[in-house]
């Protein structure tokens, strides 16, 4: 993650100048773990997979995308922070630990989340799931319903753009919704002439319903985070960090992005946070279908 922040301009005095009270992400994943980097900053639990009162995951992609928007990087002396350090999580587990899941299960899901709102003053959803297009449509329809509602409600909505690129029209269906901020990957040259890199396969626009998509992008390729399986040896510990691939990760980075405006200037609608995060992207030269506005700059975004 220090590489990330450094990419986005993300840097320790900005974080600072920010202040210290975190917003409200949730998270719709795999669940998270307690790991040391979140203290004491998951204030609910919910498990819509396997009924469980305790807060676990069992897959480790939901822990990753909750260091990637808000871990201390309390183990690692700071090194992988992620972009928000003092944001609160309320985290929805609905899916299992393949990683796989069903409409009706992210839909409660999101029921949850807007009944919920109110209460822990949730200001942002992040959703790091790539949905299929062999559902329902009746189904998915009342997903996107719901997605929909959350933006009328209040919520900034993050979405993955998926990982079905390159080809054309592969966002993934809740991404592809003209109010929610649709999320690729690319690196913006930092690994010049690698070609495992996750903007290869990230997924392009545009969508069905918003010609121009996805919104931006941030890196989303080897992202160091938090690991699900941490082990603890007396005072030390052991594989506290991991690094994964894929749109789900550069989400979690536009997301913790948008939870230091909000800590910033706790007075702007999702509306106009969605507009400043556009309005101050870095061109990257791409196609639009591939980068939308760009790739984000925290730096910019902060600036009044």
């Amino acid at each position: 993650m220090l590489r990330v922040r450094r990419q986005v301009g993300c840097s320790d005095e900005l974080v600072a100048s920010c202040g210290d009270k975190g917003v409200t992400i949730a998270m719709l994943d795999t669940g998270v773990s307690l790991h040391p980097d979140f203290d004491n900053r998951i204030i609910a639990f919910r498990d819509f997979v396997n009924g469980k009162n305790r807060i676990y995951d069992d897959s480790g992609h939901g822990t990753h995308v909750a260091g990637c928007i808000g871990g201390s990087g309390w183990i690692s002396g700071g090194k992988y922070r992620g972009i928000a350090p003092y944001s609160r999580l309320v985290v929805g587990k609905v899916l299992d630990r393949n990683g796989d899941g069903n409409v009706d299960v992210m839909a409660r899901g999101l029921e949850w989340v807007l009944e919920k709102q109110k209460e822990y003053q949730i200001r942002i959803l992040n959703i790091s799931i790539g949905m299929g297009e062999n559902t329902e449509k009746d189904r998915m329809e009342k997903l996107i319903r719901l997605v929909d509602e959350a933006w009328k409600q209040g919520l900034i909505v993050v979405c993955a753009a998926g990982n079905m690129g390159p080809a054309p029209m592969t966002i993934s269906p809740l991404g592809a919704r003209r109010n929610v901020i649709t999320v690729g990957c690319h690196e913006g040259g930092y690994f010049r002439d690698n070609r495992h890199l996750c903007e290869e396969y990230s997924s392009r626009g545009p969508s069905p319903y918003a010609m121009k998509k996805p919104d931006v992008v941030a890196p989303g390729t080897d992202i160091v985070s938090c690991n699900a399986g941490i082990i603890r040896r007396g005072r030390s510990y052991r594989n506290a960090y991991i690094a994964k691939s894929g749109t789900s990760m550069a989400t979690p980075v536009v997301s913790g992005a948008l939870g230091l405006l909000l800590q910033k200037y706790p007075f702007y609608t999702n509306e106009q946070a969605k507009q400043k995060l556009l309005y101050t992207a870095r061109d990257l030269n791409e196609p639009w279908c591939k980068q939308g506005w760009g790739m984000i700059q925290v730096d910019r975004l902060v600036e009044f």
